[in-house]
């Protein structure tokens, strides 16, 4: 008999830097606790929280900055397991998570501040094109984040990033 998967709910936050649309460059941090892991900041949603108050918490606890303009809400819930061997006990006694992703441009005034929670989530970051995102994020994340980004492009949320 199989069980049912289990998966935390979570954001996730695709950032423009405060440059778009002058230059479609996207924020991607390199976790401090996953060798060579980049990926965008991302975190659970409390008990009574808004996936949108999440993502304001998660990203003042991740980048410390929350100097943000919410662009659009990807429409749909995105489920992923963890990488075989990869699951950390923090995620105990979940399979995955399941996430709604959020367009976000950081505003001129923003600064970013890896070191203002008590256990930093990324030990560096980079803007990076469209491009250099699906070669530098994390290998089980690529398909998802092209997918959440081409939607955003097909919407009008983001120009033409392939012309960036």
């Amino acid at each position: 008999m199989q069980t049912e998967k289990r998966y935390r709910p979570n954001v996730a936050a695709v950032i423009l830097s405060s440059n778009y649309p002058q230059k479609c460059e996207f924020f991607l941090g390199k976790r401090s606790d996953v060798r060579n892991t980049w990926q965008f900041p991302q975190g659970g949603i409390d008990e009574g929280e808004t996936p949108a108050e999440a993502l304001i918490r998660e990203l003042e606890e991740e980048i410390g900055c929350c100097a943000v303009d919410i662009i659009a809400e990807y429409p749909y819930w995105i489920s992923y397991d963890f990488p075989k061997g990869g699951k950390s006990r923090k995620m105990y006694p979940f399979d995955g998570q399941t996430q709604k992703y959020f367009l976000v441009k950081l505003r001129d005034d923003a600064k970013i501040d890896l070191e203002s929670y008590h256990e930093p989530e990324f030990e560096d970051y980079n803007y990076v094109e469209y491009k250099q995102l699906l070669r530098k994020a994390t290998y089980f994340k690529r398909h998802v984040y092209r997918r959440v980004i081409d939607h955003f492009v097909k919407e009008g949320h983001i120009v033409d990033v392939n012309s960036a």
